[in-house]
């Protein structure tokens, strides 16, 4: 029989019992893709890693992220648990990790307790989605949603969220519908007719605060979206002047599992690329027999 150690961490928090609970399998060799997509749903969070040699062995390692439904090609919390897990085992050099995703090559910082990531692509958008459309999905009125600056648009650096900017007031009474999500998708298919996750974000007097949707991939709601504040940055800082940006970030405070996130976002040659980082907390550790 075949065993399998893994971790979990809580991810963006510095108390247990907060932020985005992740589950990390340090060693996966062995594992096949259908045993990883069933281990990740078994966990039933938002995502699980499983950690491989990496190709180029400049790199720390390979990492693979599954959802409760399916791979995913770039995650914010999974890279920044599974940096913190693998700092933890002495793996990281001079603080630095470099792992090899889908979306490309993922740096990891770990300073302290304190865990960065650079997203793999600098920023790309995409269509942008009817303000009525996105409001339905998540039983707000269009009057919720603030176009002053941009209105709802498809944006990634390696995973795509719709970001939309709502009234303060709305934040909290934002519900995502299903049926009307999964109606949306067959119209609005740019981010792929099994996800339409969707950003929504407002102003406060202590930074941003963001709530994320995506039922259409099983996360009815996410307690801590890296890869969605890391656009977010980059779409922030492309409608200023500015050469860089730095966006603090709270999440979760709706499901009881309050999240912070630290968003960098600066402007390069090939376009504005971000990174994001947060604190840590281990939560469980044990093994599974196959």
């Amino acid at each position: 029989m075949r065993r399998f150690s893994f971790v979990t961490v809580d991810v963006f928090t510095d108390r247990r019992f907060g932020g985005n609970p992740l589950a990390v399998f340090p060693d996966a060799q062995g594992l096949s893709d259908q045993e990883m997509q069933a281990l990740a749903a078994e966990f039933n969070l938002s995502e699980t890693t499983f950690v491989l040699p990496a190709e180029d062995p400049k790199n720390t390692a390979r990492v693979r992220i599954f959802n409760r439904t399916a791979e995913m090609p770039f995650a914010g919390h999974p890279n920044v648990g599974t940096g913190w897990v693998l700092a933890e085992l002495g793996r990281a050099k001079d603080g630095l990790l470099r792992f090899e995703e889908i979306a490309g090559l993922v740096e990891v910082r770990v300073e302290r307790r304190l865990v960065t990531i650079a997203a793999p692509l600098p920023l790309s958008l995409g269509p942008e989605m009817p303000v009525e459309l996105l409001a339905g999905c998540v039983g707000l009125e269009a009057k919720d949603i603030i176009v002053t600056a941009h209105r709802p648009v498809l944006a990634s650096v390696g995973n795509s969220f719709v970001l939309a900017e709502v009234a303060a007031t709305a934040l909290a009474r934002a519900t995502p519908d299903t049926a009307r999500l999964r109606s949306a998708a067959a119209v609005y298919t740019a981010a792929g007719a099994n996800r339409l996750p969707l950003y929504l974000y407002a102003h406060g007097r202590d930074g941003l605060r963001a709530r994320m949707f995506s039922p259409l991939s099983g996360t009815i709601e996410d307690a801590a979206t890296g890869s969605a504040a890391t656009p977010l940055a980059a779409l922030l800082l492309s409608l200023t002047a500015d050469e860089e940006g730095r966006y603090d970030i709270t999440q979760g405070v709706e499901m009881g599992r309050p999240s912070r996130l630290f968003a960098r976002a600066r402007r390069t040659a090939d376009g504005i690329r971000t990174s994001v980082g947060g604190n840590c907390v281990p939560v469980l550790r044990g093994e599974i027999p196959l």
